[in-house]
């Protein structure tokens, strides 16, 4: 089992202890998606793509309070605000701003890219480093305003 997964689930049984409902909720919810994942695919997740996983999840939640908060139903909203911060434990430290400049500038640098066609390449050096760390959306917009 990997590291993540492992912290993962040490995090419910201190959950449970605490009775921390909605934290326990969260981290059952994780765990659900992770499982479905290793069933559908039929692997076992390594610590990368429950990056990933957790990464799609944040940004689910995103969208949620966006157009929850378009409907003045703040109340889901704050639901979905506690559903990521207990994500977002599980997730490494965000980058700053001018970090994730510079590892554009360098994507684009190493891909040789010279225009929006070479975007495929760059978003492809980034990603890797940039999961779970940024916004990918706000990425790809830094990276087509460079190459634009």
């Amino acid at each position: 089992m990997s590291e993540l997964k492992q912290a993962i689930t040490e995090a419910m049984k201190n959950a449970m202890r605490a009775k921390e409902k909605a934290r326990l909720g969260t981290i059952r919810m994780i765990l659900a998606e992770l499982k479905r994942v290793e069933v559908d695919e039929r692997i076992e997740l390594d610590d990368a793509r429950i990056l990933a996983i957790l990464d799609k999840m944040n940004k689910q939640r995103r969208d949620s309070i966006e157009q929850y908060e378009s409907a003045g139903r703040e109340d889901l909203a704050a639901i979905e605000r506690e559903e990521m911060e207990v994500i977002a434990t599980f997730l490494p430290a965000a980058l700053s701003d001018d970090e994730i400049n510079a590892l554009v500038d360098d994507a684009i640098a190493k891909s040789g890219a010279s225009g929006m066609q070479d975007m495929g390449k760059v978003m492809g050096l980034l990603k890797p480093q940039l999961q779970g760390r940024a916004d990918m959306g706000a990425v790809s917009k830094t990276v087509k305003a460079r190459l634009g």
